[in-house]
């Protein structure tokens, strides 16, 4: 297999959540938190990847003393992350080491299955790129600036997922760039170097909490998968 990174993105403060706490270090289940069960997908999905987490500088130091209680010390390396999420995946791009792909992974996505990380890997190893996306089921409106609306074809619409896998030399290129507000996950980065963007089926399953609602769905998920591991399912 290819020499893979995985860059975990956490390093936002989570105000929608209302929590005392950033929301990557919420409890999801079985004692652990939202962060440490995206990690150990990560580490048992691409055994000897090497893995960074970008938090928050304020963070860091919940994080150690999590990892010392989790079993998770030497399983991958930290980083400070910065004012957006384009600042924080260039700091984590600083942290690797030569590699084939880098992995680029919401920290909050905790529910992303090891089918969907090897069907991202076995997509860019073919065309370079692997976006996981869904097609949508909802209706959709575009509203203009004086409040009408008018439908919009969902046919042609994809609810965007991470991990975004890239070959490592264009992930790098794409982020030399200085960053531009409609930089929202890593393929609007590499579009904007000239890099095509290959989709891939993502999962339902594999949501980003981001609301209280969010983690109610997840934590419900993730005990119906621990449910069904204990009962052999």
């Amino acid at each position: 297999m290819n020499k893979i990174s995985v860059i975990i993105v956490a390093g936002g403060s989570g105000t929608r959540m209302g929590a005392g706490i950033p929301k990557q270090f919420l409890p999801l289940t079985d004692g652990a938190t939202i962060l440490e069960t995206t990690l150990r997908r990560f580490l048992t999905a691409l055994p000897g990847c090497r893995a960074v987490v970008v938090l928050p500088a304020a963070e860091t130091v919940r994080w150690q003393k999590l990892c010392r209680e989790r079993g998770l010390c030497g399983t991958h390396t930290v980083c400070t992350g910065g004012a957006t999420r384009f600042e924080s995946v260039r700091n984590g791009l600083t942290a690797l080491d030569a590699c084939d792909y880098i992995a680029v992974h919401d920290g909050v996505r905790p529910l992303v299955s090891e089918t969907l990380i090897h069907t991202c890997l076995r997509t860019a190893e073919r065309y370079g790129t692997a976006v996981p996306a869904l097609r949508p089921v909802d209706s959709f409106r575009t509203v203009g600036p004086d409040g009408t609306s008018r439908p919009t074809d969902r046919d042609a619409l994809r609810a965007v997922q991470t991990p975004q896998i890239f070959r490592a030399d264009l992930l790098r290129r794409a982020y030399e760039t200085e960053y531009r507000p409609e930089f929202t996950d890593d393929a609007s980065v590499a579009e904007a170097a000239g890099i095509r963007v290959t989709l891939c089926e993502g999962e339902r399953k594999n949501i980003k909490i981001t609301s209280p609602d969010d983690l109610l769905v997840a934590r419900a998920l993730a005990g119906g998968t621990c449910a069904a591991k204990r009962e052999g399912l």
